[in-house]
């Protein structure tokens, strides 16, 4: 059985940061790809950062040059480094781990931008 669990969402102010960290149980995480998705109010959950076993990237134009995905294999736990904070940011962000045909979703961790 899978697990994804996501941690580190909070109240930040526009400019500043935010680390959101994924773990997941189970073996072979260090072949699949792993993503982070976001949903703001009233939009449909949107591709933020996906990251590959061998660790290359993929950004939404976005958060191009503001957000950064990592990966640590020996720990199963995936990352998403988030500077330069805007209000547009602002969503309930989900991290997702692929493997094989199955996506496995987290319960998503509020992110809000505000001052």
């Amino acid at each position: 059985q899978v697990q994804v669990v996501e941690s580190g969402g909070g109240l930040v102010q526009p400019g500043g940061s935010l680390t959101l960290s994924c773990g997941v149980s189970g073996s072979g995480f260090s072949i699949w790809p792993m993503g982070w998705y976001r949903q703001a109010p009233g939009k449909q959950r949107e591709l933020v950062a996906r990251i590959a076993g061998g660790g290359s990237a993929n950004y939404a134009d976005s958060v191009k040059g503001r957000f950064t995905i990592s990966r640590d294999n020996a720990k199963n736990m995936a990352y998403l480094q988030m500077n330069s904070l805007k209000p547009e940011d602002t969503a309930v962000y989900y991290c997702r781990f692929d493997k094989r045909a199955t996506f496995y979703w987290g319960q998503g961790t509020q992110v809000t931008v505000s001052s």
